[in-house]
């Protein structure tokens, strides 16, 4: 093409050029530009018009942007996918049937993580297989692919050779014909010529995979710039599988840090029913610092504390688990609420400058119908009446710990038997749709509702009250992990209840055993009576042996027969192994054999030993 000589030997004609083609004749020995005139802009018999379909021709260049728009709106479809499934999926949807009729879609098992040491031997999963319908082109017969279907590699295979060269490559290549049959299966016809493309998905690091690009004979065969086509798409694909392991593993590694740091289940404390939720944030923005606990104290007593460290990243949850251990010990402690929160702010204060955290603390005792609640910058409880009533209690607001200088106040209010305390995080009220005392106010007659529908001679169940609060939640509000702890007072009857005080002397571990062998008497509990009596006197007679000031004993009639000695010895009982000889040492084997539960706490001003007995069948008050 272009100019030329004559076929006429001899003869010498200069045809016409175009524009900047080079030019050879006469006695030039290189490349000249021809000259521009008219005669450059036609076509003659010695310079013919450049082909149609050749490198650059318009049809060429119209190909090659059609590949460059495939390739974009297949890559951001692949893009798209959070997780490997959607990532595979969006590969197998973007190409067929647009750039094939089928493909298949190998993954390293295991897939290794960021600089993981890949496990030995090297297997290959089938992950998903797309294929157009038998019927014609309409649409895709998806993921006929059997999970179980694992392909090894073995070193200086066809297959791993293939692996090795990281390329695309055409199925009619030697290397492609010899590994195509691993890929495959027996099953599967292998496709004639370069109707096949075998693409390594590569990572950052290493292959972690394979996809198999097939087209059927009525399609025109796969050409090399299909190889680069393949080349972009698996680039793409390997490179989100990779990001998307990496990311799985940060969101379980936080996830499971979470998730044992809040209660595997709830105590259930005599006089108290509790039900709670934990629900997570969207996915992109999963790890939280919200927190929940309830903790049994002595008396009967129970702790019920949530919290919410601000931010949301994993050191979110680092805190949150310094802050719920450093919590869980000051409750412990038997310290009151405002206290707590004065030492947790503390706490938080010396974990750095911005550590930071909302916390609502109360304490609830059944046999008083009391609770008594401080606050640092949570969100106010909401409390329903047995009536079906609801009201957002009035408690101090607080500023958050970490602050500083803050000092935190208490306030204790009566709650009748059957009434439900609801607390929250402000993941569940608050939200780019609504602000906190709106969700606040939704929240309230949410609850009411909920007590309306159930009638006000029955109180809703605490699993279904906590159902129905989360279904306040929409598509939208879900910025902020929430929790939902419910908690129902139901109290212990004074009938239920009878206490003592008993002076520090010897003579008191026997007004204890009467003081029992009655009152069992009165409430037809007679079978328990020698294991009560002679658990009651071996604490007693150890509490008087060390007391200073009257020791108290307290008895609960409940689900269970519970026994309370309290004494201001600090303290606690430690069982050791006695001699032959020794008189004493054996008092705790004996109550740890007899009881069912038994254990010893902290108290302000000394110590609290318990035990429980089990009720006979049919005698639950």
């Amino acid at each position: 093409m272009g100019w030329g000589k004559s076929r006429n030997a001899g003869t010498e004609h200069t045809g016409s050029v175009i524009p900047g083609q080079a030019v050879r004749g006469g006695n030039h020995h290189g490349p000249r530009s021809a000259p521009v005139d008219d005669e450059l802009f036609r076509t003659t018999p010695n310079n013919p018009m450049t082909s149609g379909d050749g490198p650059g021709s318009e049809v060429e260049l119209r190909r090659a942007d059609d590949s460059m728009r495939f390739v974009g709106a297949a890559t951001r479809r692949i893009a798209r996918g959070m997780d490997l499934d959607e990532i595979v999926l969006g590969l197998c949807r973007a190409t067929v049937p647009s750039f094939s009729d089928e493909i298949f879609v190998y993954l390293r098992d295991p897939l290794p993580v960021g600089d993981e040491r890949p496990a030995s031997p090297f297997m290959l999963r089938l992950r998903r297989v797309d294929r157009l319908r038998q019927e014609g082109r309409g649409g895709h017969l998806a993921a006929d692919a059997d999970p179980a279907v694992l392909r090894p590699v073995p070193p200086g295979s066809a297959l791993a050779e293939v692996l090795r060269g990281v390329r695309p490559l055409l199925g009619g290549s030697d290397a492609g014909r010899d590994a195509l049959p691993w890929l495959l299966g027996a099953d599967h016809p292998l496709p004639d010529g370069h109707r096949a493309i075998l693409a390594p998905l590569r990572g950052r690091r290493r292959v972690i995979g394979v996809a198999v690009f097939l087209r059927g004979n009525e399609r025109s065969s796969f050409d090399p710039n299909d190889l680069l086509v393949a080349a972009q798409l698996v680039t793409h694909t390997a490179l989100s599988l990779d990001k998307a392991v990496l990311y799985g593993r940060e969101a379980y590694i936080a996830g499971e840090l979470q998730r044992a740091m809040l209660p595997s289940s709830l105590p259930q404390p005599p006089g108290v029913g509790l039900a709670s939720r934990y629900l997570p944030a969207a996915e992109t923005a999963r790890i939280g610092g919200d927190w929940y606990d309830a903790i049994p104290l002595p008396g009967s007593r129970v702790a019920l504390v949530v919290g919410d460290v601000m931010g949301h990243s994993m050191t979110s949850a680092a805190i949150m688990g310094q802050l719920h251990t450093t919590v869980q010990t000051l409750v412990g402690l038997d310290l009151p609420p405002q206290e707590v929160l004065r030492r947790l702010d503390k706490q938080a204060r010396r974990l750095g400058d911005d550590r930071m955290a909302t916390c609502q603390c109360a304490v609830y005792d059944p046999v008083a119908h009391t609770i008594t609640i401080s606050n640092a910058g949570h969100p106010p409880p909401v409390l329903l009446h047995p009536g079906g009533r609801t009201e957002v209690l009035r408690v101090p607001p607080g500023a958050p710990v970490g602050v500083g200088g803050v000092d935190f106040e208490a306030v204790e209010l009566d709650v009748p038997a059957g009434a439900t305390l609801i607390q929250y995080t402000d993941g569940l009220v608050e939200s780019r749709l609504r602000d906190i005392w709106m969700g606040i106010e939704q929240l309230r007659e949410r609850v009411e509702a909920t007590a309306r529908r159930t009638g006000a001679d029955h109180t809703p169940s605490l699993e279904a009250l906590c159902d129905d609060v989360l279904h306040m939640v929409g598509p939208g509000d879900r910025d902020d992990d929430m929790v939902i702890l419910a908690t129902r007072f139901d109290g212990i009857a004074p009938s239920d209840v009878a206490h003592w005080s008993l002076e520090p002397v010897h003579e008191s571990p026997g007004r204890a055993r009467r003081l029992v062998r009655r009152t069992l008497a009165d409430w037809g509990l007679a079978e328990l009576t020698d294991s009560a009596e002679l658990l009651v006197s071996e604490i007693v007679t150890n509490a008087v042996r060390y007391a200073e000031r009257p020791v108290s004993m307290r008895l609960l009639r409940t689900d269970s027969l519970r026994c309370e000695v309290g004494d201001d010895s600090t303290q606690l009982p430690r069982g050791r192994w006695a001699r032959p000889t020794d008189e004493t040492g054996r008092g705790l084997h004996v109550v740890s054999a007899l009881a069912q539960r038994w254990g010893a706490a902290d108290v302000s001003g000394g110590k609290v030993v318990w035990f429980e007995l089990d009720l006979p069948r049919g005698e639950s008050p």
